[in-house]
């Protein structure tokens, strides 16, 4: 898909990662970007139209298709990260948050832009996902399974969409040096090379970067170190 000359809508287009993608795609010349965000006046990059949106709200997700029925590019980037248990937290308001954003949201988008994007000639989906969509990490847990629950919708998406040539691209990402990583101090990419790298391979035709090499031997590879770190910090050994 050529981003040159594309509509394009990101949803959380307010801060961080989603900056950086309406960044992006003003830099390579889409002809319309829509920024959609809860409260839209946070919309501030130039060359971004501000649209009022939140992804949990089906009604609203329903205008704004008909709003931006011009749209060929969707990036559902919106989410949210609890930081939240299985577990130990205290009750399930998170854990219920973070699918209702991470998962229904990002159902929500794709079912309503799906006759949009055919009206454009299929143009393509860009779901923001998840290395935890792939393995769980206690200190997020709830949220990776929003996210794996994401992964699984990706998927089914391509599928139901590929007869209308819709091309659906999943986004595994570490951590991001934005807000949400901001109690971590792990290494980060930054968001700027995120939205290069996304819209490359959306130019290039390319469904999914895997970052799963490991996950055939992930019990003896992945989880050992998260374990240790885990039993660490709940005995306060560590």
């Amino acid at each position: 898909m050529n981003i040159s000359g594309s509509v394009a809508l990101v949803s959380g287009a307010n801060r961080g990662l989603g900056r950086a993608f309406a960044r992006e795609l003003v830099r390579r010349d889409a002809a319309k970007v829509y920024g959609a965000a809860r409260d839209p006046a946070a919309v501030t990059e130039p060359g971004v139209l501000p649209v009022a949106l939140d992804i949990t709200d089906g009604e609203q997700v329903a205008r704004v298709a008909a709003q931006c029925a011009d749209v060929s590019l969707l990036v559902n980037n919106a989410g949210v990260m609890r930081a939240s248990t299985f577990t130990s937290a205290p009750d399930l308001d998170a854990a219920r948050q973070e699918m209702e954003t991470n998962y229904f949201g990002t159902l929500r988008m794709c079912r309503a832009f799906a006759p949009v994007l055919a009206a454009a000639g299929g143009g393509a989906i860009v779901n923001m996902l998840s290395i935890t969509s792939f393995f769980t990490n206690p200190f997020n847990a709830s949220y990776g399974a929003s996210k794996a629950a994401g992964w699984s919708l990706t998927n089914g998406v391509r599928i139901e969409l590929h007869h209308q040539g819709t091309l659906v691209v999943a986004v595994h990402a570490g951590f991001i040096d934005t807000d949400m990583a901001a109690l971590t101090n792990a290494p980060k990419i930054s968001p700027e090379s995120v939205a290069r790298q996304v819209f490359d391979a959306v130019q290039a035709g390319q469904r999914t970067r895997d970052v799963k090499a490991s996950l055939s031997r992930d019990h003896e590879l992945i989880y050992p170190p998260i374990q240790e770190f885990w039993d660490a910090a709940v005995t306060g050994t560590g």
